[in-house]
């Protein structure tokens, strides 16, 4: 019932056009969470942030007869007085946090249903995080269960399957499967808002990658509890769609100001490293003494962070963006690290093109781009004399005895070797790394070295390396295929002297 279009990619993160009955929205985005009880914030006001679709809990309004009774009687869009797609949740939360709740699977669906809302979630089992395997696998066969009793209750309003599994994998890639079998409209990633908690990246990463791969790609994917910004880049790249902030209200409340490389409590704050316009027009102390002015800081934040978002998907540097932020706080760069486990699977998604490389440590030597070329260097035809060498391009290369090669390749990290041809193209040629490289951009580029001779034995090589690769065990493994030289740059006379095993 919902349709969903895609425009722009990059890596497994995507902008697309959600069509609901109440509009389109633009994916990636927030809804942010509005409590009919504690309305702070109006929904109508939420416009203003960058807000384009809400998200309320069904079982909070249900569970008070005024706010029930006026729900049913006029719809949750006037409830909630505003017109944007507002999408209700089922109370699973309150079943994860108190253990039960005061209505069914059945009776909560056909009251989304009567309220209008324009996504229904049924009532799911979350498991906690490493819970025993028995009590993982009957919480999931309870969420089947309710699963496909959604499908038959909920025929006219959009629907949300939900995956479940805590954090087994395989668990995630069976829930994952069944759900998509029965056909929903989104599908939801719940029972993570605990890992969120304990910045548990690693294995959030693992959960997301393990739902994806069994979830249709034509349509959106909601990750629940994921309201703070520094988890955006990460979990877009993976390709997830729809977030849920209750994390703006929330966080003011314990007076916690949001950035997007992490949460400060207000009371160290001396100044406001932010220009938002709650930052620009309010001061530190009107900051800490009004609950609502925070609220309105977190909002603008975390919108501005999606925005970031998904200019760094149109541009196709999105993997550069989860670097720079993933580097701000230790849990992340183990949520990254996790994520080029998986670069096999996210080069299958990835562009072909993009803007120039920009390498900014060891990740990058995983990026989809390294992957991609590595598997064409079959593509390379090549016969007679062949020059393998790291020294830059820019220098000349004097050689010994006026020995002529029939094609020339240079080394760069990570990519390996490249013919001269390409030194203009993407996406070694436009690749930017810095002066002094790392050993695992290094390991990686050698290695393909080495792929390259193995695709061509009955070809000549000479392998020319400088003093900074020294000592790499792979220059061994090289020496089985090829002539080993060293070198040493003469810098007054910007040449390249060739020595035969040992450098001159």
């Amino acid at each position: 019932m919902l349709e969903f279009e895609i425009r722009h990619k990059d890596l497994m993160g995507r902008i697309g056009k959600l069509q609901t009955p109440h509009g389109s929205i633009e994916t990636p985005t927030i809804m942010p969470v509005i409590n009919p009880n504690l309305m702070s914030i109006g929904a109508e006001d939420m416009k203003q942030y960058g807000a384009e679709m809400l998200i309320t809990n069904a079982y909070i309004i249900y569970r008070k007869r005024d706010l029930r009774e006026a729900a049913v009687k006029n719809g949750i869009h006037s409830l909630l007085r505003c017109e944007m797609p507002i999408m209700t949740d089922s109370g699973s939360y309150q079943l994860y946090e108190y253990k039960d709740v005061e209505v069914g699977n059945r009776e909560i669906l056909e009251f989304q249903q009567s309220i209008g809302s324009d996504v229904c979630v049924p009532l799911d089992i979350p498991t906690p995080p490493y819970a025993k395997i028995e009590k993982a696998k009957d919480d999931l066969e309870e969420t089947m269960r309710r699963m496909r009793e959604a499908r038959r209750i909920v025929q006219n309003n959009p629907l949300a399957g939900v995956v479940q599994g805590s954090t087994f994998v395989d668990l995630r890639a069976e829930s994952a499967k069944r759900v998509a079998a029965l056909g929903f409209d989104v599908y939801a990633i719940g029972g993570v808002v605990p890992l969120l908690a304990s910045y548990t990246f690693d294995k959030l990463v693992d959960i997301i990658v393990a739902s994806k791969m069994n979830l249709p790609l034509n349509a959106p994917v909601h990750l629940f509890g994921a309201g703070h910004p520094m988890i955006f880049p990460l979990a877009v790249a993976l390709g997830c769609d729809l977030f849920d902030s209750a994390a703006y209200a929330l966080y003011a409340k314990g007076k916690r100001y949001i950035t997007s490389e992490g949460t400060r409590k207000v009371e160290d704050l001396q100044y406001l490293p932010c220009a938002c316009p709650v930052c620009s027009s309010y001061s530190v102390k009107e900051l800490k003494e009004d609950v609502d002015v925070l609220a309105a800081h977190n909002l603008w934040v975390t919108y501005e962070e999606m925005r970031i978002v998904k200019q760094s998907i149109v541009e196709r540097n999105l993997w550069e963006l989860c670097e720079r932020r993933c580097r701000a706080y230790p849990a992340l760069l183990n949520g990254l690290k996790q994520m080029t486990k998986y670069s096999a699977l996210i080069e299958r998604y990835d562009p072909g093109t993009k803007h120039p490389f920009f390498y900014l440590g060891e990740s990058s030597a995983y990026r989809p781009e390294v992957l991609r070329y590595s598997s064409r260097l079959d593509r390379f035809t090549l016969s007679g004399n062949v020059l393998i060498t790291t020294i830059p391009i820019s220098q000349e290369i004097s050689v010994i005895e006026n020995e002529r090669f029939d094609h020339v390749f240079f080394v760069k990290p990570p990519f390996g070797p490249y013919p001269v041809e390409l030194e203009e193209s993407y996406p070694v040629g436009q690749a930017e790394i810095p002066a002094e490289i790392d050993a695992e951009a290094k390991t990686i580029a050698l290695q393909n070295v080495l792929k390259l001779l193995e695709l061509n034995k009955g070809v000549r090589f000479v392998f020319l390396y400088d003093h900074k690769w020294d000592g790499h065990p792979l220059i061994e493994e090289i020496r089985k295929y090829a002539e080993v030289k060293a070198a040493l740059l003469q810098k007054s006379e910007n040449l390249v002297t060739l020595g035969a095993d040992e450098r001159v």
